[in-house]
């Protein structure tokens, strides 16, 4: 069967594409959601574009697809909200009114929304509480899942619990670390050895990430991820690290990719050799022999099932370059979909073109949805 008459069996939905948003993932989240939008056209749905400014306006206006579409990404802060009488619709999915939301500025009927936000506010678990409450259907996983895939902290408990090999850490609280940083790190430097590598424990796409070696260095780079977040992870730097990469798609009985290696550009997969600078190496699929792949592909979905993912996530993992053992680094419920972004990558790779990918997403909402409609609210 062509892909064109496919394509014409295929329910077609109304998407509402959820994209920008409060985190410092902004502009990824921009960059993402254009490629997201055109797989949706592409598979034959029909695109509502909202966008929501870093400040949290929501902007459900009719030209957010043409300025998508521009060459240079403008940031949705700088986006003059334009509303004609012919946009003055009822809405199926009624936004709450908030000094956020501009008056008169509602949202058109959709049949699912596909939640393209990166980090916090729109990956935590916060958006899908609202659409929970609206009782829409959405991409990716639910409250639960998505608020334990981002907090690292919360993740590695729930590793561990499962019997999923991983790195010694310790959390560092930003009141403790504010009012006795030397007990933390004397306390961090009795426990584990450098090399360290300290993060945000709520956040993604590396930003506030540093490698360090030296205490003042660990002293700077918790001082910096406590900008980020109220938890700060430290971990155990793996010896000559090769970071390994799987996609997972499904619900119930969620399926795994062929795994992927990335060569960092600079000392680690940071933000800007992530989404700024050509130099990394992506190698799909990865280097590896096939009891490691199928190891990390177990895993991933084991990681996946742990934290009560649907939908759709990146899992991934650091291979010791010395011993090859593997370690679970963590979890990306809405990882990036950017044109260099490995998540569509290596579903390609295993068979599943972008517009196919975005379509069985959309088929995975509506199949969740569903079954929780079967639910009683005791009414």
């Amino acid at each position: 069967m062509s892909e064109a008459v496919m394509m014409q069996q295929r329910r077609r939905y109304r998407v509402g594409v959820l994209f920008g948003g409060r985190s410092s993932e902004h502009e990824v989240s921009l960059a993402s959601a254009r490629n997201v939008m055109d797989a949706l056209r592409q598979a034959g749905h029909e695109v509502v574009p909202i966008g929501i400014t870093p400040a949290g306006r929501w902007l459900p206006q009719p030209d957010a697809w043409l300025r998508l579409n521009n060459e240079a990404i403008e940031r949705l802060s700088e986006w003059r909200l334009e509303i004609g009488r012919e946009t003055t619709v009822a809405s199926d999915l009624p936004i709450p009114q908030s000094p956020n939301l501009s008056p008169g500025a509602p949202l058109p009927p959709v049949d699912v929304v596909f939640p393209v936000l990166h980090g916090p506010y729109g990956e935590d678990g916060t958006v899908q509480g609202l659409l929970e409450m609206l009782n829409v259907p959405y991409v990716g996983s639910g409250v639960l899942g998505s608020a334990m895939a981002m907090d690292k902290d919360v993740a590695r408990k729930l590793f561990a619990y499962h019997g999923l090999p991983q790195v010694r850490y310790l959390t560092v609280r930003r009141q403790a670390w504010r009012a006795t940083p030397a007990l933390a790190l004397s306390r961090i430097e009795a426990e584990l050895a450098y090399p360290l590598f300290v993060k945000p424990a709520n956040l993604g796409s590396s930003v506030g990430v540093s490698k360090v070696r030296t205490r003042e260095q660990l002293a700077a780079a918790i001082t910096l991820a406590a900008q980020y977040d109220s938890k700060v992870l430290v971990e155990v730097a793996v010896p000559n690290a090769r970071e390994i990469e799987v996609s997972v798609l499904g619900n119930e009985t969620p399926i795994a990719s062929i795994a992927g290696e990335i060569i960092p550009g600079n000392e680690f997969y940071d933000y800007n050799a992530k989404y700024e600078s050509d130099s990394s190496q992506l190698l799909i699929p990865a280097r590896l022999d096939d009891a490691t792949l199928q190891q990390v592909r177990d895993l991933a979905v084991r990681a996946f099932q742990a934290l009560e993912c649907e939908g759709l996530a990146r899992v991934d993992f650091l291979l010791d370059g010395a011993t090859n053992a593997i370690y679970l680094n963590e979890i990306n419920t809405m990882p990036g979909f950017t044109r260099i972004s490995m998540y569509p990558k290596l579903w390609e790779a295993s068979g599943i073109t972008y517009p196919d990918l975005v379509h069985r997403l959309l088929e995975l909402a509506i199949e969740r949805y569903t079954v929780r409609q079967e639910n009683s609210t005791g009414r």
